[in-house]
């Protein structure tokens, strides 16, 4: 963890989210989703049929901020997270992005160093400043305990839809042009990180009390890559941001790290460790003991949707394991569009029930 964010823990006193990040034990444990605003409530349904699509819902600031407010209203989380995608970045940036219903984004493919020329950094203020409008509006209506967190995609989690045009199971095309051709891959990778610096600065400029970076395909590359594409770039983001703004604490999200998640939380610095799924709730507790680093996570989206005794007994396990330790309560990937509203309600008063030691 980052001494300088450690140093400003008292800044936020009432925000239960941002005592963890810097490092407090707090009981029961502050509790947000990722994907909380989205298709399985009711409410955001109606407000998406009311746009053409859906950046035009991102770029849109009183109906981001609306979705962004819903499940506060209705659950009371202990964080709101800006209602974006991480392909905003690219979007700005001239390559142009599109979401196809039912089939999730598609851009034109990066695959050669000319491909590059189509990305203007020095473009993206006006997409950026409609996302900083939400934040602003989002920080005036939020109740004051609330965290607002801000965040972006990972450098390599953006490239390897930048490089292959869309979403993948093994992200192909963009582990293919790294081994191929590493300067243009590396050019790729500069012009995002220094994107989403300037985005994320941005953000906290206009509201946000801390950040998350979503590496949300981590978990599909050896180690030397892994360090060069996922470790190295959020290292530079996390420690310039750092720099500007040392009492904003981050999150970071290896989705898949597994065995490399100590590395990677030892070397970004990064305040709070994201976890997903497979972690182990041993590995949760140990990351929270040597890392230094509050974790976050692992509650699987399934069965958050399925719900039942089932969900109860895994919430129960989860606070037993990491009880005393800086923890989030999380899911290991956002919530899924089928999932049933109550579900929610079940494990935010399962979390919220859980007593303070005596």
């Amino acid at each position: 963890m980052g001494a300088p964010a450690q140093a400003s823990a008292k800044s936020f006193p009432k925000r239960k989210l941002l005592e963890v990040l810097f490092g407090e034990a707090c009981w029961p444990p502050p509790i947000w989703l990722m994907r909380q605003a989205g298709r399985y409530l009711p409410e955001y349904r109606q407000v998406r049929a009311s746009v053409g699509g859906f950046l035009e819902l991102c770029y849109t600031p009183a109906l981001a901020a609306e979705v962004t407010l819903q499940p506060i209203r209705r659950y009371a989380f202990d964080a709101a997270i800006l209602f974006s995608d991480i392909l905003v970045v690219p979007d700005a940036l001239g390559q142009g992005v599109r979401f196809v219903e039912g089939e999730g984004p598609r851009l034109d493919p990066i695959t050669d160093a000319a491909g590059l020329t189509c990305l203007n950094p020095s473009a993206t203020g006006e997409k950026f400043s409609r996302v900083y409008e939400t934040v602003q509006r989002l920080r005036q209506d939020l109740p004051p305990e609330v965290a607002l967190i801000g965040f972006c995609g990972a450098p390599w989690t953006v490239a390897t839809y930048m490089v292959g045009g869309q979403g993948s199971s093994d992200q192909a095309a963009a582990r293919t042009l790294a081994y191929r051709d590493r300067a243009t891959f590396a050019q790729l990778i500069d012009i995002v990180i220094e994107t989403s610096i300037e985005y994320l600065d941005g953000q906290v400029r206009a509201g946000a009390d801390c950040l998350q970076i979503f590496d949300s395909w981590a978990g599909n590359l050896p180690d030397g890559e892994f360090d060069d594409w996922v470790v190295a770039p959020t290292r530079r983001i996390a420690a310039e941001l750092r720099r500007r703004h040392p009492q904003v604490p981050i999150i970071g999200f290896p989705r898949g790290a597994g065995s490399n998640a100590e590395r990677y939380a030892h070397e970004t610095r990064v305040e709070g460790l994201g976890c997903d799924t497979a972690m182990p709730l041993r590995q949760m507790q140990e990351l929270a003991q040597r890392a230094g680093v509050a974790v976050q996570g692992n509650l699987d989206p399934l069965l958050l949707a399925a719900g039942g005794p089932m969900l109860d007994a895994r919430v129960d396990a989860t606070l037993t394991a990491l009880r005393g330790a800086p923890f989030i309560f999380n899911l290991g990937h956002g919530i899924i569009p089928q999932t049933p509203p109550e579900h929610v309600s079940q494990l935010v008063e399962r979390v919220r029930a859980s007593k303070p030691d005596a």
